[in-house]
């Protein structure tokens, strides 16, 4: 089967929208008092991605060695998780390693496709 995954997020919650053919289902939520107001835009839309994945497999909307179309509106998360390459930020790259151990464990066929913002179905949830 083959998904579009969708995220988005900001200091005060995240969202997530999972496009299968014609189905989309679409979530949200209030960050947890650990990230609420501690967290930055873009740390937040790792944590979005992440529980959004999370999600997604543990409903069984996403099965083992399925496709995900990762739908990334931002160029810099684009490049860092299409490119492998590494952050600065020790936050991101935690979050960017239980990504990684998800996709793994799953046998997850990953694909990442830039998107312009207003394209981002999970951004219209924040």
């Amino acid at each position: 089967m083959e998904h579009v995954l969708f995220f988005d997020g900001n200091t005060k919650r995240i969202a997530w929208a999972i496009q299968t053919n014609d189905l989309i289902i679409e979530q949200k939520r209030e960050h947890a008092d650990i990230y609420l107001d501690k967290v930055t835009e873009q740390q937040s839309k790792y944590i979005g991605l992440h529980v959004g994945m999370f999600w997604g497999i543990g409903t069984f909307v996403i099965k083992n060695q399925d496709i995900v179309k990762i739908a990334i509106d931002n160029g810099t998360i684009f490049e860092h998780l299409s490119l492998g390459q590494k952050s600065q930020d020790e936050f991101i790259e935690k979050r960017t390693y239980f990504i990684r151990q998800l996709i793994d464990q799953r046998k997850l066929k990953i694909q990442y496709k830039l998107i312009t913002e207003d394209k981002n179905l999970a951004a219209k949830k924040i």
